[in-house]
């Protein structure tokens, strides 16, 4: 019989004791069992090491920094502990569905691919109902285009061979986009493939989503533009980037006003 490929799940921590526990049980509840979890604790000052250490599995790998370092930097250094075939991602607020890595895994073996992303549930702390992040097919095989038209993959849902990252990571100095950035390259040179069915729960609360880090974000995504429109100009069409753009300022006016 073969052996199951084992998975590599990084979590990133920053104090993030909030949801810690039910997102480290989203992965211990996985059908799929082989899976490692590589968790970096960044500095935190609050109950995330002991949360993390109260479950007495030996898949569940701990590091942590002696300074605080910036996210995508930590992503890195923890991909480099990672032992899987396969890297995934979920933050200390998010969920993902008991089928996610067995469903991912099965169309790696039908498409021997590389990238694998889903859509998922979009979940406001202050709201009852979770909502579809993407209302219509995702897009699959050379998707740069649909990326720049309408940006839809969620860290939190997707599954990378480790071999990419061999040549490949998360530019570190960013705060916000290091995952846009890298996913956007990626597909330029590899074909993605989608699971239409949402397998991952994002969580919107208040320490996540601010008019701080919205702020953040378009700066980022500006710089982002400025750095890269000439590269992608002869191959893409950057018109819908400019526009998000645009969106990203009116919402950043309206909540500094409000």
């Amino acid at each position: 019989m073969q052996k199951l490929p084992l998975v590599s799940v990084i979590i990133n921590c920053h104090n993030g004791e909030k949801y810690l526990k039910e997102s480290i049980l989203s992965v211990i509840k996985q059908t799929y069992k082989n899976w490692e979890i590589i968790f970096w604790n960044n500095k935190s000052s609050d109950k995330s090491e002991k949360i993390v250490k109260s479950f007495k599995d030996k898949r569940i790998k701990y590091f942590k920094s002696n300074k605080f370092q910036k996210l995508y930097r930590t992503r890195n250094l923890a991909i480099k502990k990672s032992k899987g075939k396969y890297i995934c991602f979920i933050d200390t607020d998010d969920l993902w569905n008991k089928n996610k890595l067995a469903a991912q895994i099965n169309l790696f073996r039908k498409k021997k691919c590389k990238i694998v992303y889903s859509n998922f549930y979009i979940k406001n702390e202050n709201m009852r109902k979770s909502y579809l992040s993407y209302n219509r097919s995702l897009p699959e095989g050379d998707i740069t285009q649909d990326l720049l038209d309408n940006y839809c993959i969620g860290i939190l849902t997707i599954m990378i061979d480790k071999s990419i990252f061999k040549s490949n990571k998360f530019n570190d100095r960013y705060n916000v986009i290091g995952d846009f950035d890298l996913f956007l390259k990626l597909s330029i040179r590899h074909r993605i493939y989608a699971i239409q069915k949402p397998l991952a729960t994002f969580r919107v609360h208040s320490r996540n989503f601010s008019s701080r880090n919205l702020g953040l974000y378009l700066e980022e995504l500006q710089s982002w533009f400025k750095k890269n429109r000439f590269k992608l100009y002869n191959d893409f069409n950057l018109k819908q980037v400019k526009v998000n753009i645009l969106k990203l300022k009116t919402k950043k006016i309206i909540k500094t006003l409000f």
